[in-house]
């Protein structure tokens, strides 16, 4: 004869549950016991200090008695050397350049020494265009190949009278070789005056080529 059990008090119905939960905890437990962390119980002690003022000490002063230094050897003066007493002393004078526009005396070309300052500079002009045309040669090989234009000369009559530093612009070097000469030609001058001296005066002037048919 079979025995009916009854399903509400079979013990082994949930046993596969019971056995989950059971690992979960054994699990849990095991996790808790190697993650927890035991501390010493130290003691520690606070000691607070105070600092009412500050103690400054006088360092003493240490003197040491130090030696001197030794005497710097004696001079030796040589016999072959000789005192030179007196030295003259070259004074360079500057030139000074003064533009022909604030000059008080303009340089006197040769024949304009009589009359005003007004009629000295008149006459320097004109004399200067004078000797430009009277020593004035077109340049052959510029004449054949038909170069004109106007060139502009530069130069200065230093305070000796003389022309000097002589310099030109135009459109070729034929012409401006040409212009140079006639300028370089100038006669010496009285040179021009600032202030009761002896000074340099630039000077510049246009000469032009021109081809006439």
């Amino acid at each position: 004869m079979e025995v009916k059990k009854n399903p509400k008090v079979d013990v082994g119905r949930n046993s596969s549950l019971y056995f989950a939960i059971g690992l979960n905890l054994m699990l849990l437990t095991t996790y808790l016991m190697f993650e927890h962390k035991f501390y010493a119980d130290d003691s520690y002690v606070r000691d607070i200090v105070q600092m009412d003022k500050i103690v400054e000490e006088d360092i003493p002063i240490i003197n040491i008695d130090v030696p001197p230094p030794p005497p710097p050897p004696p001079a030796i003066v040589s016999e072959d050397l000789k005192i030179v007493e007196d030295v003259d002393v070259e004074e360079v004078e500057e030139e000074i350049s003064v533009p022909f526009s604030v000059i008080e005396h303009v340089p006197v070309f040769p024949g304009c020494e009589s009359g005003t300052k007004e009629e000295k500079i008149a006459c320097f002009e004109r004399s200067i265009q004078q000797h430009v045309k009277k020593n004035f040669k077109y340049p052959e090989t510029a004449l054949e190949l038909g170069m004109q234009g106007k060139v502009y000369v530069l130069f200065a009559i230093d305070k000796t009278g003389h022309v000097s530093g002589i310099r030109s612009r135009g459109p070729d070097k034929m012409l401006e070789k040409e212009a140079e000469r006639i300028i370089g030609l100038l006669p010496k001058m009285i040179p021009g005056k600032q202030r009761g001296r002896a000074v340099k005066m630039p000077y510049s002037i246009p000469i032009s080529f021109v081809l006439r048919n």
